[in-house]
């Protein structure tokens, strides 16, 4: 049975229509629809419940080390008051899960998972503890709510000192307090605008959202789904854990290489499989439909009669006025400007190789 956010009333209130999703009814979608919510998010301002997803804290005399242990990416640089994303492997150089670390001070760590992964990272975690480091699993009591779009800065000055709204992108403010709520305030999203992601207390949730719709009257806030997520964060290319990345696909493969540090001094899990493995043969790309059609994750990849690889998400992008996705292709047939054709249920569509992401926006 799926649990609810504490924000279930406040979306049926606001007209969202209701999906099971990572074991929560979360909206897909308002009243207004996915391509405007979408549109909202790249020139305006949306907010999005993202209470389902996991935290997890790491505190501890060795939490650093065990942090570097079981992640690709390094913790020995960062300073309180930062955040990084990681991927987070197996012995076989599979990807776990991926997440984002924050540094709240020494070995104090606020760690935030994907919601349908949450009990199985806090288990592989807790498995691969080694020393004085505990994690402790505190999803149930964090609310989270993400504003996202070029004027989510201009809305949340409304209500928040500026002092107190983190200036750089993956950095973040904690203990401070927004509408008179304690909160953290951290500048990261999954949309590829600028804007933040607020934790609080879960029953202050409520509160918040009303708090920064009203602030957002004269930017045109508006709530937005699940749909909306989806479309935005693809057409930003940013990797989905069962699509892009899985127990099987390496961080090399998935083309997230930025975050594997192969040459810290700690060995992670993952890394000598990596090793093993060596120059990865297939890479993540982006494809741009030329033909008539809509791709969809899990449709094979051709050239010619020779099947190169499979999608593993797409759509029409509402932004970019096209149909895209990415796929996963032999390293050899990926260059950009590859004329493809992709299987969409028995009929071939054509398509190219381009550049990732699809869109970037202007900083």
């Amino acid at each position: 049975m799926e649990r609810k956010t504490t924000l279930y009333d406040t979306h049926v209130k606001y007209g969202g229509k209701m999906v099971p999703f990572a074991g929560y009814l979360l909206p897909v979608q308002y009243g207004t629809g996915v391509i405007k919510e979408h549109m909202a998010v790249r020139t305006g301002c949306g907010m999005f419940d993202v209470s389902h997803m996991g935290e997890i804290t790491c505190q501890g005399a060795d939490a650093e080390a065990n942090l570097n242990r079981i992640l690709t990416n390094h913790y020995c640089n960062m300073s309180a008051g930062r955040a990084r994303y990681s991927p987070m492997c197996n012995e076989h150089g599979g990807v776990v899960d991926d997440l984002i670390v924050h540094k709240l001070g020494e070995n104090n760590y606020f760690i935030v998972v994907n919601a349908a992964n949450k009990d199985k990272d806090f288990q592989w975690m807790q498995d691969h503890t080694e020393g004085r480091c505990v994690f402790s699993d505190i999803s149930d009591s964090i609310g989270d709510i993400a504003l996202q779009g070029p004027l989510a800065r201009t809305v949340l000055a409304k209500i928040t000192d500026e002092k107190d709204i983190p200036e750089k992108y993956y950095t973040f403010s904690d203990e401070v307090h927004a509408a008179g709520i304690r909160c953290m305030i951290a500048r990261t999203g999954y949309t590829g605008e600028d804007g933040f992601e607020i934790y609080m207390p879960a029953e202050k949730a409520p509160e918040m959202w009303e708090v920064l719709m009203k602030a957002g009257e004269l930017e045109g806030l508006i709530p937005c789904g699940l749909g909306a997520r989806d479309t935005l964060r693809l057409e930003a290319a940013m990797p989905l854990y069962g699509h892009e990345m899985d127990d099987d696909t390496t961080p090399l493969e998935a083309g997230l290489g930025f975050a594997v540090k192969m040459d810290k001094k700690t060995d992670f899990i993952g890394k000598q499989a990596m090793l093993e493995k060596g120059e990865p043969q297939i890479t993540r790309v982006g494809l741009e439909v030329t033909g008539r059609g809509i791709l969809r994750e899990d449709q094979d990849v051709f050239i010619g009669s020779e099947k190169i690889g499979r999608t593993t998400s797409g759509t029409h992008a509402p932004y970019l006025k096209k149909a895209i996705a990415m796929a996963m292709v032999n390293k050899d047939s990926a260059a950009e400007g590859t004329e493809v054709e992709v299987d969409v249920r028995g009929r071939r569509v054509a398509a190219k190789i381009t550049a990732l992401p699809f869109y970037k926006r202007n900083k």
